[in-house]
């Protein structure tokens, strides 16, 4: 068995991290909203400006651990995926979000922990046990109740649901490659380094898409910042804190936790009006996590 690079960190601490980086994912829309640059340059950015405080906590993690600095440069096979999978998350997304509803994108992208059951075993030689599959199947019937009613299926909006659906690939498979990187590297190193490969293919993209990238006020400038340090420093970094010690297959049900985290936002903050139904299904998305968690 590989070793275990945060023994230390028990499963409050870890499933704590794991919640928090969960809303600051989920409500990472709300500032590309703000951000007044295009879906692909937003994405770009929120990497980009996220690196100079990620290099800060892997420096410190690395002086703390005594080790070489040298060992934030190491970019094993599992960092390089984690970056390309996590671009790829992105860049699928933000063409779904733009040729399909909101709904339908959210709901596809929620099929992530899916992938990373099936694949656990197989490829990071991690058992999955029967209470995570209960526990996936409670998810997904529980946010399909939460936004499953807002989901229509339409010829014209297909090409967007099949990105919705290649997105939660691409993320399903971030938890894989993050949960092998840590076995190895701290999280601060883990983030940073996967973001540097992030940062570069997604400036990539953006340069060939010719969009712009400097938003033309202060409101689009500080909606790129929390963007990058909200979003992306807290919760791919704080998700990397989780994966240390709880497995892939339980730390991707923070997928669900994201779609819960948004509905709340809107009915707290937009004054979006919940059904019945959807606070069923959100208590639905709670006891599947809580029955899929690990024995004591």
């Amino acid at each position: 068995m590989p070793e275990k690079s945060n023994p230390s960190l028990s499963f409050a601490p870890a499933f704590a991290a794991l919640v928090v980086g969960a809303i600051a994912m989920g409500i990472s829309p709300v500032f590309v909203r703000f951000a007044e640059v295009g879906p692909f340059a937003s994405a770009f950015w929120r990497v980009a400006l996220a690196l100079p405080f990620l290099l800060a906590w892997a420096v410190l993690e690395e002086r703390r651990n005594g080790r070489s600095l040298s060992r934030l440069w190491r970019f094993d096979r599992a960092i390089v995926l984690a970056g390309i999978f996590f671009a790829g998350d992105l860049f699928f997304w933000h063409l779904s979000i733009l040729q399909t509803t909101i709904a339908n994108a959210t709901l596809l992208a929620c099929l992530a922990p899916v992938w990373v059951v099936l694949f656990s075993g197989v490829l990071i030689g991690e058992a999955v046990s029967r209470k995570a599959y209960i526990g996936l199947v409670l998810c997904l019937i529980g946010t399909f109740a939460l936004i499953g009613s807002s989901f229509a299926l339409a010829p014209e909006r297909l090409l967007g649901d099949i990105f919705g659906f290649i997105t939660s690939i691409f993320f399903g498979f971030y938890f894989l490659a993050i949960r092998v990187a840590r076995r190895n590297h701290n999280p601060g190193a883990v983030t940073f380094m996967s973001t540097i490969i992030t940062m570069l293919l997604l400036l990539t993209v953006t340069l060939i898409a010719g969009q712009g990238f400097v938003p033309q006020s202060a409101t689009g400038i500080a909606a790129l910042v929390a963007l990058g340090v909200v979003s992306h420093c807290f919760g791919q970094g704080l998700l990397a804190v989780a994966l240390g010690a709880l497995s892939a297959a339980f730390s991707s049900l923070v997928i669900f936790i994201e779609a819960l985290a948004a509905a709340v936002l809107g009915w707290l903050v937009l004054s979006e009006a919940l059904t019945p139904l959807q606070f069923l299904g959100g208590a639905l998305i709670l006891l599947g996590v809580w029955v899929a968690r690990p024995k004591d």
